[in-house]
């Protein structure tokens, strides 16, 4: 199955949610998720570097006042573009 087919498969719901994707090799890069599903992100990240395609991350997502998640999801970058990264649950 291809990596659209896969996006597909669930459906999207638009967001602004601020994600934390944190890797021992890059620290923490702060981002905004514009939309989520039960499959995975899609993440814009501004003026930071991009995790490569296939890294494995810790991602915790925060609202406006605490967390949502308390402990960090695993999560496998699967593809970016520009700025936008494509982040699915594992």
């Amino acid at each position: 199955m291809s990596a659209i087919d896969e996006r597909r498969r669930f459906e999207r719901t638009s967001t602004s949610i601020r994600v934390e994707i944190t890797h021992a090799a890059f620290g923490t890069i702060i981002g905004f998720a514009h939309d989520i599903s039960d499959g995975g992100a899609s993440v814009k990240i501004d003026n930071q570097p991009l995790p490569p395609i296939g890294t494995l991350v810790d991602v915790k997502f925060r609202k406006m006042v605490g967390a949502i998640n308390l402990e960090p999801v695993r999560m496998r970058v699967m593809h970016e573009n520009r700025n936008v990264v494509g982040l699915m649950f594992i």
